[in-house]
């Protein structure tokens, strides 16, 4: 995965390779399969060369179809489903070995003023009082190389959990999460690049907060977690290279599946996303 923000900057660029039809590169990694924030991006910024100004994304739906093999290129199919006055529609399939892979539909929108009204950011500690994930794995007796080798690109920060003993009351809402993040290092200033860098973060740590109730993480022996889908509607503009508080919560699990919710705030309290996933969380037997 990229270990700095050049290398982050590189992998969300494509190539053109016919109309509508894109190549996204793949990072050095050891992870088994295709991180699905790298797909996700790569399918939005395919999507995104496809609309004139002055649309922009506002939303995006997808689901996580095959795992993705690392040691070949994505092909991205973007098919042109609307072009209206105020909303343009696209649809992107990515594939590899001739397979289906990825399929993402998405919105965008002329910019305009309407009606306002937002929820309240919850009281956290800031990211200067806040713990370094990498500090998190080094506590949990893991090889915190490991974090550096594939997530260096991002700047994460602990701000608390309802796991048991942790910060948040758990008797009403049993699992939630909370992480201040950002791109360890500046973007460029194009909206479409901090889009893209937030969606590829935003599939980093949300299956982690459907576990919290159950004192269990995603490398946890016996534990088979993927994402299945991931949905995010971009509310306002705001720069993924500077701080942004992700309040994660599971409302249900069931049937070896999780459900998170998320909202994005700003340090100055502005609400600039939401996000939803549902996420495969199996517990195998032991010696399955």
């Amino acid at each position: 995965m990229p270990s700095n923000i050049t290398e982050l900057i590189d992998l969300l660029d494509l190539e053109m390779i016919e109309d509508n039809l894109f190549r996204g590169k793949q990072p050095k990694t050891e992870l088994q399969r295709v991180f699905g924030g790298q797909v996700a991006a790569h399918a939005l910024v395919a999507a995104s060369r496809t609309v004139p100004e002055p649309f922009v994304v506002h939303s995006l739906h997808s689901y996580f179809l095959r795992p993705g093999d690392t040691s070949v290129p994505i092909v991205y199919d973007v098919e042109k489903l609307r072009d209206g006055r105020s909303f343009v529609t696209r649809r992107v399939l990515a594939r590899q070995h001739g397979h289906p892979i990825f399929a993402m539909t998405l919105n965008f929108q002329i910019p305009e003023d309407g009606l306002e009204h937002q929820d309240v950011m919850p009281e956290v500690p800031g990211p200067d009082e806040s713990i370094p994930l990498g500090d998190i794995f080094s506590a949990r007796n893991h090889d915190a190389s490991e974090w550096e080798r594939e997530w260096a690109a991002l700047d994460v920060r602990y701000a608390g959990n309802s796991r048991p003993g942790g910060e948040l009351p758990n008797d009403k809402e049993p699992a939630r999460a909370r992480l201040w993040i950002r791109t360890n290092g500046d973007l460029p200033d194009s909206p479409l690049q901090h889009a893209a860098a937030f969606t590829y973060s935003s599939d980093m740590t949300l299956i982690g907060a459907s576990l919290v109730p159950h004192n269990l993480f995603v490398s946890s022996p016996n534990m088979q977690a993927a994402s299945l889908d991931h949905t995010i509607w971009f509310h306002r503009p705001f720069a993924a290279d500077q701080w942004w508080l992700y309040d994660q919560h599971s409302p249900v699990a069931h049937g070896g599946r999780g459900l998170i919710t998320a909202k994005v705030f700003t340090p100055d309290g502005t609400l600039v996303a939401s996000v939803a996933q549902e996420g495969l969380i199996r517990v195998r037997p032991t010696g399955a």
